[in-house]
Parts: C-alpha cells; sequence; structure tokens
C-alpha cells in the first residue's frame, strides 16, 4: 500500500497535516538529539523526512533509515543526495532487524508504529537495539481528545483526509486506511504502558496541536 503512494507521500502529508508535519517532527528531532547520540535508527523511515531532519540538525551523528519499502527508500535517497546528506539506508522490517544488541544511541519511529503487524514485538525490538541509557522517540498519530477541537480533529481526519488523500494519490484506500488505524490504535497513555512492559523508564508524552499526533519517550535503563 505505501510503496503505491510513494511517489506523492510527502506532497500529500504536508497537504493533510496543514504544513504542520513539520513542526511536528522538529520536537522528535530536538528529543532525539538532546543527549547527542551517536548512532540513531529511524525506524519505519518511510521517505526519510525525520532522518534528513536529525542530519540537518546533527551532522555528525551516524544515521541509519530502515523501512520495508524499496521504492520508499529511493525516494529517500534522492532527498539525501540532493541536500548532500550522507544516511545509510536499508531495507528491512523495524520489528526484526539484523543489528546487533546495543547498536544505537537513540531510535525514531514517526507514524509507523501502529502500522507493525505486533507493536510490542517492535517496542521490544527497539529496547534490544538501544544502548544503556538510550532514548526511544515516537512520532505517531492519536485520537484527539474530546471536546470542540477534537471533534473537528476527527471529522477532518475521518471524511477530508480520504478524500483530499485519494484525489492526490489515486489511492483512495490508503487514506481510508489512516483515520481506520488511528481508531484502533492505543490511547497516549496505553502507549506509554506498552512501553514500559518492553522494559523502558522515565516515560513521557505529550501532544502536538490540534491533537492528531503526540510524541512519547522512553529510556532504556542503565
Amino acid at each position: 500500500m505505501f510503496s503505491s503512494i510513494a511517489p506523492r507521500y510527502d506532497l500529500i502529508n504536508s497537504v493533510l497535516s496543514l504544513g504542520l508535519d513539520q513542526r511536528w517532527r522538529s520536537q522528535a528531532v530536538k528529543a532525539a538529539l538532546v543527549d547527542s547520540p551517536s548512532r540513531i535508527l529511524d525506524a519505519a523511515t518511510g521517505t526519510g523526512d525525520l532522518a534528513l531532519a536529525i542530519k540537518r540538525y546533527g551532522p555528525r551523528v551516524n544515521v541509519v533509515g530502515v523501512d520495508l519499502s524499496e521504492r520508499m527508500l529511493t525516494i529517500a535517497r534522492r532527498k539525501a543526495n540532493l541536500r548532500g546528506l550522507s544516511i545509510t539506508w536499508e531495507v528491512g522490517n523495524a520489528s526484526e532487524l539484523s543489528y546487533p544488541d546495543c547498536s544505537f544511541g537513540a531510535i525514531t519511529i514517526s507514524y509507523g508504529l501502529r502500522n507493525l503487524e505486533d507493536v510490542d514485538q517492535g517496542l521490544n525490538e527497539f529496547f534490544r537495539l538501544l544502548i544503556p541509557g538510550g532514548k526511544l522517540v515516537i512520532l505517531e498519530f492519536t485520537s484527539p481528545p474530546s471536546g470542540p477541537l477534537g471533534n473537528l480533529v476527527r471529522l477532518y481526519s475521518s471524511k477530508i483526509i480520504p478524500a483530499i488523500g485519494g484525489a492526490l494519490s489515486g489511492y483512495r484506500s490508503a487514506y481510508e486506511y489512516l483515520p481506520d488505524s488511528i481508531k484502533g490504535f492505543f490511547h497516549p497513555s496505553i502507549l506509554s504502558e506498552h512501553i514500559e512492559l518492553a522494559g523502558f523508564c522515565n516515560i513521557n508524552y505529550w501532544r502536538q496541536f490540534p491533537g492528531l499526533s503526540a510524541v512519547h519517550i522512553g529510556i532504556k535503563p542503565m
């Protein structure tokens, strides 16, 4: 499904988020870089926007982007080359990677966790791959809170996103999947519990305006 919408994926995401996707990602980038890790894995990297932002703001960091879709990675490589950024791109399943234990100082995943077949397996894999003291940063869509603004966001995600995304990409089903997957995913507080069950500590999260996205952070104990 994601390979089919890859050519217009970036444009559509920008339009559908009203341009807020860059601001949302910037918060995740700052969280990932705050402790100056030497190596960061961006899991389910897609067309590489988060990995590219990490490299741009942390030029000395060794950044690795992994995704199941070779077509997405082709676009990511092209974007990195145009910007003169050196990033390692690899095809791989975020829930089952070949890297040794304790390979990364930080791991990020943006809007990909809910698409994993087994979220807990993915979280366990991220825990395995992080060094002690390493940080997991999750940027993910979430059901908006109750209230007038939340109702508007729900209407936007359930009606407008499929219509606009389908018109721009030619694959309406992919953008009907988006609100359905958000509705069926964990509430942020429940996701925090799953992160804790995987072994992480010092877990916190915050919602991003207007409530459709959230950042979760967890630390692998020393």
